[in-house]
């Protein structure tokens, strides 16, 4: 073998690992994950005080960060948008699930401690003591600062949530609504 066949296989085995390098590079750029921008996805799936107040301030620092955020409110998170509870025109089930669910963010209750709503009082009391912003004045934060906030068609229609019990101005969309903001979102958080 002589020094050129040799130089000549180095150079070509050289550029043979250079086009296997463009072509991972090319597949890296054609991965989903580099669709994924400055966002915050969180589903608010839980109707206790505690943790819609959690899932608001995280909103509301994301969104203050510069990130844009969508909240997909579920289930009993769905309490945290309600302004009203609503009885005619429902089945039984339905006023059912009315009555035991809070009608608003002020009546929705702690997760642990809550002692039939003295604990949810407590935290409220605490929260003014320390300065921090109210459950309502963090929902409303929220909305300045132009979080996202979709209310889940499938729950609504099983709890038998009529638009007059929902805040005004709210989006309503399903799954896909959701897997969209969360599919760009760098975190996706669930409440």
């Amino acid at each position: 073998m002589t020094i050129e066949t040799i130089d000549q296989k180095d150079t070509q085995g050289l550029l043979d690992r250079i086009a296997a390098l463009e072509a991972r590079v090319a597949a890296l750029e054609a991965h989903p994950s580099q669709g994924i921008e400055d966002r915050l996805a969180i589903v608010v799936f839980s109707g206790d005080l505690d943790k819609a107040i959690a899932a608001f301030i995280i909103a509301t620092g994301a969104a203050s960060m510069g990130l844009e955020v969508s909240m997909f409110f579920t289930f009993w998170g769905l309490s945290a948008v309600k302004k009203q509870k609503v009885f005619s025109g429902k089945g039984l089930l339905e006023q059912g699930f009315t009555a035991m669910l809070p009608g608003k963010l002020g009546e929705m209750g702690l997760s642990q401690m809550n002692f039939f709503g003295a604990g949810a009082q407590i935290i409220r009391s605490l929260m003014r003591k320390h300065e921090v912003s109210s459950p309502e004045e963090l929902f409303s934060l929220a909305r300045e600062l132009g979080v996202r906030m979709v209310v889940c068609d499938m729950s609504r229609e099983l709890l038998g949530i009529k638009d007059e019990e929902l805040v005004d101005g709210l989006e309503t969309g399903g799954v896909a609504t959701f897997l969209g903001d969360a599919a760009r979102a760098k975190v996706t958080l669930f409440i």
